[in-house]
């Protein structure tokens, strides 16, 4: 290793704050396996904070960088995925009911990842405002859903989460080279712009 240029520690807060997603996934499924639901829900609601804080913790500590970047968007992946077989275990009627919604949310997190894969040959992690938001929606609408309330809630939100993937994709086929923290398509058709003049 250099010694004028040590290599960060990847051991930071804002990287345990993400890795806590990754420990917290097969507690999910073992709760919603056993058929706990409120269990499963005050864990989940454990894993959208900590998945609020990490950025903001790099962010106020100064520790932001590309393997976190990178981390937050694997960890985003596998939270949703387990997201969706839980739901299949915990509430199988409801997940039936709304199956078409729960595709696209797993689609909203997979595509880009394989859009990224196959242009970069690596995972795009842009956490664009949109993905912000829709992942905010998630969030709040799949407690409503859990509840007993009413549907529409939880489909706009995969409809944005949709949305917000499909802006993710055309991210990726303007860049020439991967990026992290891009906050949205107008800054990459900007940024192009300038390049160009």
């Amino acid at each position: 290793m250099n010694a004028k240029h040590p290599q960060p520690s990847r051991l930071t807060l804002p990287n345990m704050l993400t890795g806590f997603r990754f420990v917290a996934a097969p507690g999910l499924l073992w709760l919603a396996w056993l058929g706990y639901p409120l269990a499963f829900m005050g864990l989940l609601a454990i894993v959208f904070l900590s998945d609020l804080l990490d950025g903001m913790a790099a962010r106020w500590t100064g520790q932001v960088s590309q393997f976190g970047a990178t981390l937050d968007s694997w960890a985003d992946v596998i939270t949703y995925l387990t997201i969706a077989v839980c739901c299949w275990w915990l509430w199988p009627d409801v997940f039936q009911r709304e199956w078409l919604y729960v595709e696209m949310v797993v689609a909203s997190v997979l595509l880009p990842a394989i859009v990224g894969f196959g242009k970069f040959g690596c995972f795009t992690s842009y956490h664009t405002w949109a993905v912000k938001f829709a992942a905010a929606s998630m969030g709040l609408t799949l407690y409503i859903l859990f509840f007993g309330g009413p549907a529409w809630p939880f489909r706009i939100a995969a409809v944005l989460c949709l949305l917000a993937a499909l802006e993710e994709i055309v991210i990726t086929l303007l860049l020439t080279k991967p990026e992290s923290d891009v906050r949205s398509l107008w800054t990459v058709i900007k940024g192009t712009r300038q390049n160009k003049n």
